[in-house]
């Protein structure tokens, strides 16, 4: 059993960086130049603090991929915490995404994507190309199928109907994906795909959790487009992870209703207990940087994540440093008696990919479970389903 190291020390530890302005895409920028100049900026986009909006990341895919110059301003969403007075300045309904395109502020995401196409010119085929108009239609009917079957309380007969019903829509959507040779909808990458990302990451990740359903493992053409979609730094910038769509989607949805499916509680564990490796949530190889990565993030933050933590703050300081000297040398180290507790609140609150990227935040959640394991079985304060101000994001905006 080893000494944790200091928080300089594992601070030694971490050589990870990332430019947020001009590398590759990540949820901590407040300005994208992609080697232009702050003079060439005429975007601002309005998102959420904590990338789970949907629709923010359509809007924030799009402008990846075309490398438009932008800003981000990042707003608190209704379900974690009081909507910034300022933002209810700009946009009064307080709703996300928005974006400000020379002085004038657009709402809704097809709005602004088309605003967008007419100043910069469309991704690939456009919003009202004739080729992706049926498509468009297709998400959104894909999408009602996911809502009635996943966020509706129903017996097990008609929970089996909707399960069908959403099968029959996947089938067109994989016929849809079969009429190209290659894995995106189109012949190349494009709106459509932007368009299709958003709620399809949410399916995949909450069905498996909810419903014990694999969209990604049962379809092989949404396999390939998965695997087509992760291939791009872009999108990988943008993912989350199936433990992060599980639990922020039930607000924002008005509730997500499990089944009693027998793959279903088995998945549920997997998602909250690991092992998060085995997971179907990514598959890309994963980075050499993950744990110096996850080491680098949380040794940022270390002190808010301490203060906001249930545990007492002595305890949960040593006990975090055991994790992290885990995760960054491999050598156990035994964390102080009743901070498993913490340990697991920590666990269940790392947000994909606001905090990090999806294989440095499974690497984190491990050696939390491994330390955690050490002292106790004790799981940290349950996630709330009717709001997340759990997550205020006050207590990190500022760092």
């Amino acid at each position: 059993m080893s000494t944790p190291l200091s928080w300089s020390e594992l601070a030694d530890r971490t050589d990870f960086h990332l430019d947020p302005v001009n590398g590759p895409t990540n949820a901590q920028s407040c300005l994208r130049l992609f080697g232009q100049s702050e003079d060439d900026v005429k975007v601002t986009l309005f998102r959420d603090n904590h990338a789970w909006c949907p629709y923010c990341q359509k809007i924030w895919l799009w402008l990846e991929e075309k490398q438009i110059p932008y800003r981000i301003e990042k707003v608190t969403m209704f379900c974690y915490g009081e909507k910034e007075r300022w933002y209810k300045q700009i946009v009064p309904s307080g709703m996300l995404p928005a974006l400000e395109l020379k002085g004038q502020v657009i709402t809704e995401s097809d709005d602004i994507l088309i605003a967008l196409e007419k100043e910069f010119g469309p991704l690939g085929k456009g919003m009202q190309d004739p080729a992706v108009m049926p498509l468009r239609q297709l998400e959104r009917l894909l999408f009602r199928a996911w809502c009635t079957w996943l966020c509706y309380p129903s017996r097990p007969r008609q929970d089996q109907r909707n399960r069908e019903q959403f099968v029959s829509v996947v089938k067109k959507v994989e016929a849809a994906l079969s009429q190209t040779p290659g894995p995106y909808f189109l012949e190349e990458f494009g709106t459509a795909d932007a368009i299709f990302t958003p709620y399809v990451e949410r399916m995949n990740a909450s069905l498996y959790y909810y419903k014990g359903y694999s969209l990604r493992e049962e379809n092989p053409r949404f396999s390939d487009w998965f695997d087509a979609m992760e291939s791009r730094p872009t999108y990988r910038g943008t993912q989350s992870d199936f433990h992060t769509h599980a639990h922020d989607l039930p607000p924002q949805m008005g509730g997500c209703y499990k089944n009693n499916d027998p793959q279903t509680p088995i998945n549920m564990s997997r998602v909250d207990n690991g092992p998060w490796s085995e997971l179907p949530d990514v598959t890309y190889p994963e980075p050499e940087t993950s744990r110096a990565e996850a080491l680098h993030r949380v040794v940022k933050h270390h002190e808010n994540i301490i203060k906001v933590n249930p545990t007492k703050d002595e305890l949960i300081d040593e006990a975090l440093r055991c994790a992290l000297t885990h995760l960054i040398t491999g050598e156990v180290c035994t964390p102080p008696s009743g901070s498993d507790l913490g340990l697991r609140y920590l666990r269940d609150r790392i947000s994909v990919p606001r905090d990090m990227s999806i294989y440095a935040a499974k690497r984190l959640k491990e050696s939390l479970e491994a330390t955690a394991a050490l002292v106790g079985n004790r799981q940290g304060t349950p996630i709330p389903v009717r709001h997340r101000r759990d997550q205020d994001p006050t207590n990190f905006a500022k760092a």
